[in-house]
């Protein structure tokens, strides 16, 4: 390293991708430093996202279980009193440990944490603060905060985003949720379990865009059945707040008459941006997309010598596990190593009750590519889930015809975020559906639907 850089690689952002990234390049025999102006490590994912939301479903589907009768039907009757202060206090102490796991990793590998807000001034150099930094390579790591809906303004009080709807001092009567995705799904099923009706305003005119047909539809059958409302094909045209509750403006999303909805809150949930406000891109040349996100070539080096940018901030899935694998990829690429992510092979999971889950190509993505074979089975079929009361659901194999190369699944399951994982590893070693079927699962478990779906691709299916 030359005598004029401080340091060999410099992290801007201590989220999923940055930490991941500055622990692997300290690893790597690179010195290093992560910039980051929280108090705590671990960016949105660990201090409110990922982990809190986390914390607060595992905790919400217990309190469900007691108040709907679940536990009943199995034997176990009790009567549940909700003590909202301690289901948030384990929550933070939840973030609490995370983070400060993430600290002593910083110390452990010798990765310096820079505190206060990077800006640059020239490729190699960063003002932090109040003070200048130099580095070889700078690896931008900033994520993505929540997109504001235009007119409406977020008070964190009544009319909350993300990391307010994980706050609320007491269960709303009425939470109307705006945005039928990941993030307004998981916490309005939170709420909505504690005891609070809620309705999901969304403009298109399915929930969970982007996922695979036939399970939208059924997580859309679900979660009506669980209680929860929607309005599809609707937007949102204002908020306003008085004496403590808010008035939903919306109207049909292809127009026509309009109506008024009252809430004691309103989760504001369209959607998140890349983070680049404030970082100086313009002082090295460097202009975000129509996106705004930072264009990269397959290593992460963007073009400007030097700087490189994963995660939130750059195209692709906004996913926290995308970012590590890329944070990793980044600093072996720094390296002199060959850090590589297949993009194509990243799962999703939706973390309601049941979760929801999928790798590779929807069903409609598939077939505008060519002739594909689809295999189904329903989890009402699964002894394990017969046995543990979870009906709901299905695993769905999508391969292609001519060669069974499996090219997308995608599940509903209790455990369908962890079952994924099969899917995804057999996808990334281009496994076939015969390569799946014929590969013997432990009985009882959940994952033997992956099985079945396998076979009934190959039109084999037992146990339907």
């Amino acid at each position: 390293m030359p005598d004029t850089y401080n340091y060999d690689v410099l992290v801007i952002g201590a989220g999923p991708g940055g930490y991941v990234a500055a622990i692997r390049a300290a690893q790597l025999g690179l010195k290093t430093a992560c910039v980051e102006a929280r108090e705590t490590l671990g960016g949105t994912c660990l201090n409110v996202g990922c982990i809190p939301s986390k914390a607060m479903l595992h905790a919400s589907e217990y309190f469900d279980a007691a108040a709907n009768g679940a536990m009943a039907k199995m034997g176990v009757k009790v009567t549940p009193e909700l003590d909202l202060d301690t289901m948030h206090g384990q929550r933070r102490d939840a973030v609490k440990q995370l983070t400060g796991g993430i600290e002593f990793l910083f110390k452990k590998n010798k990765v310096t944490w820079l505190k206060g807000r990077a800006s640059f001034t020239d490729p190699n150099t960063l003002q932090v603060g109040d003070q200048t930094v130099t580095a070889k390579n700078i690896v931008i790591a900033t994520g993505s905060s929540v997109t504001p809906l235009p007119g409406v303004e977020v008070d964190q009080q009544v009319v909350v985003d993300s990391t307010g709807a994980l706050e609320l001092a007491k269960v709303p009567e009425h939470l109307v949720v705006i945005g039928g995705g990941v993030i307004g799904l998981e916490l309005g099923s939170v709420w909505r379990r504690l005891g609070a009706k809620v309705t999901v305003v969304e403009y298109l005119d399915q929930i969970l865009p982007g996922f695979d047909g036939d399970v939208r539809k059924e997580a859309n059958r679900i979660f009506k059945k669980q209680g929860m409302e929607y309005r599809l094909g609707t937007k949102v045209t204002g908020v306003t707040v008085q004496g403590g509750k808010a008035s939903v403006a919306v109207e049909p999303a292809k127009g026509g008459e309009g109506e008024t909805l009252q809430a004691d809150a309103v989760l504001v949930s369209i959607g998140r941006r890349p983070n680049t406000d404030g970082l100086g891109l313009d002082k090295i040349g460097l202009a975000p997309n129509a996106r705004g996100q930072i264009e990269t070539d397959h290593d992460f080096r963007t073009a400007v010598e030097g700087v490189w940018a994963i995660g939130d901030v750059i195209p692709g899935l906004m996913l926290a596990h995308k970012a590590e694998d890329e944070g990793i990829a980044v600093a072996e690429n720094i390296a002199g190593q060959h850090g590589i992510v297949n993009h194509d092979v990243i799962p999703s999971v939706v973390y309601t009750w049941p979760e929801i889950a999928g790798v590779g190509l929807t069903e409609e993505a598939a077939r505008e590519r060519g002739e594909i074979k689809v295999g189904k089975f329903p989890m009402a079929g699964n002894s394990r889930a017969k046995t543990n009361h979870e009906p709901d659901g299905f695993v769905k194999i999508i391969a292609d015809a001519t060669t069974d190369r499996v090219l997308g699944v995608w599940a509903i399951a209790s455990v369908a975020g962890t079952m994924i994982a099969q899917a995804a590893q057999a996808m990334e070693f281009g496994a076939t559906s015969e390569d799946i079927a014929y590969t013997c699962h432990a009985h009882p478990t959940h994952s033997e639907a992956i099985k079945e779906a396998a076979m009934a691709v190959r039109g084999k299916a037992i146990h339907v």
